[in-house]
């Protein structure tokens, strides 16, 4: 059985399925080959595989035109899935199965009869609410493997997945991360209380436009708390080098602004941080393996309360005007109470198996299907 584990785009995502590539290539008679698109790529799923003292495994960069390769090397454009997946589509072909963890995968193949071409196996990067968690595109793959009941349950009432043709191995992101299990340098020389600063890149929904300068400025002018400021990684990939240090060098003795480092993919903030402040990332369910306060931003003044994709939102108090950023934050310890038991629930629902072995669940999961 054949296997080509593809990750076409960003290297943070190689938290989220390298581990199943590794625990798929450790099954007898199952071989995997990894294919990228990023060059950084390699670099993380050998910190990952070393960490799990799995063998070696062979890489092969995804095809790329010349204009693609001309228009990836700007980074404002993108990385072209649609056009690297369309020009890979024979070499993958190739394969019984295609494993990955970004849903645009699910354009490889388009126009095969399902007799003519292989399996697309797809695991969420991420256990959040959003509606970019729950897309269509789910439905073009043959297998899923969500993180936990409530992602499962939500794809099955949208019809994006059917009994039989999913999986709920756990958040594999944690064990992978729990592996890791290296030494680190505190984040900062106090003792101070940590406040994750984490937002999205949605449109219409990202509080970094309106909140990011009143947060720095505040925690500027008071010495209460440390920052790290730790945005999706997506909100800087299309900038330059020096526009990245120009903001990390705005770093200050309690402010850490981090571009997208390590740090910022491997969930070292999430369990420095004891109060998390963002919009709609799902990493706050990585912050909440353990219940701690939160404020989140609705910057947009989005109607949220009845509406799936922010019942995370219920997990902390919201907040909409930069006003009343350092008051929900002063403030956020000691209304924690109000909203424990919901964030162990939601947690639980969400995060799902947090017993050792979620990749090698995974794995078993797709052989099992593959085999049927």
């Amino acid at each position: 059985m054949k296997i080509a584990v593809v990750f076409i785009a960003e290297p943070y995502q190689c938290y989220h399925g390298a581990a199943v590539g590794i625990e798929l290539a450790a099954t007898p008679g199952v071989e995997v080959t990894i294919y990228y698109n990023d060059p950084a790529t390699p670099d993380q799923v050998e910190r990952i595989r070393r960490a799990y003292g799995a063998d070696k495994l062979p890489y092969v960069r995804l095809e790329r035109g010349p204009f693609t390769r001309f228009v990836q090397s700007l980074k404002w454009f993108g990385y072209l899935k649609p056009q690297v997946l369309k020009a890979n589509t024979a070499e993958l072909r190739k394969y019984d199965a295609v494993f990955t963890v970004e849903d645009t995968v699910y354009r490889l193949f388009s126009g095969l009869k399902d007799e003519d071409r292989p399996r697309k196996i797809y695991l969420p990067h991420g256990a959040g609410d959003g509606t970019v968690g729950f897309s269509p595109r789910t439905k073009k793959f043959d297998f899923v493997l969500p993180p936990g009941e409530k992602t499962a349950n939500r794809m099955l009432q949208l019809g994006y997945i059917q009994p039989g043709n999913y999986a709920i191995p756990g958040l594999v992101k944690l064990e992978t991360v729990a592996r890791l299990n290296e030494s680190r340098t505190p984040l900062f020389d106090n003792d101070r209380p940590i406040v994750l600063y984490n937002s999205h890149k949605t449109r219409g929904l990202a509080s970094w436009k309106r909140f990011i300068e009143p947060l720095i400025s505040e925690f500027r002018s008071s010495q209460e708390f440390n920052l790290i400021v730790a945005p999706h990684v997506k909100l800087f990939r299309r900038r330059s080098a020096a526009y990245r240090r120009r903001w990390e060098a705005r770093s200050s003795a309690n402010i850490r602004i981090d571009t997208g480092s390590e740090a910022s993919m491997d969930m070292s903030y999430t369990r420095a941080a004891s109060i998390y402040v963002g919009d709609i990332s799902s990493q706050v369910y990585e912050y909440l393996t353990q219940p701690k306060p939160c404020v989140f931003i609705n910057a947009y003044n989005v109607d949220w309360r009845s509406d799936p994709s922010f019942a995370h939102w219920h997990l902390g108090d919201v907040i909409s005007r930069p006003s009343e950023l350092m008051p929900a934050i002063r403030s956020a310890p000691s209304r924690h109470h109000l909203y424990r038991d919901r964030q162990l629930a939601m947690a639980a629902a969400s995060l799902g198996d947090r017993s050792p072995g979620a990749a090698r669940r995974a794995a078993d999961a797709i052989v099992e299907f593959l085999d049927r």
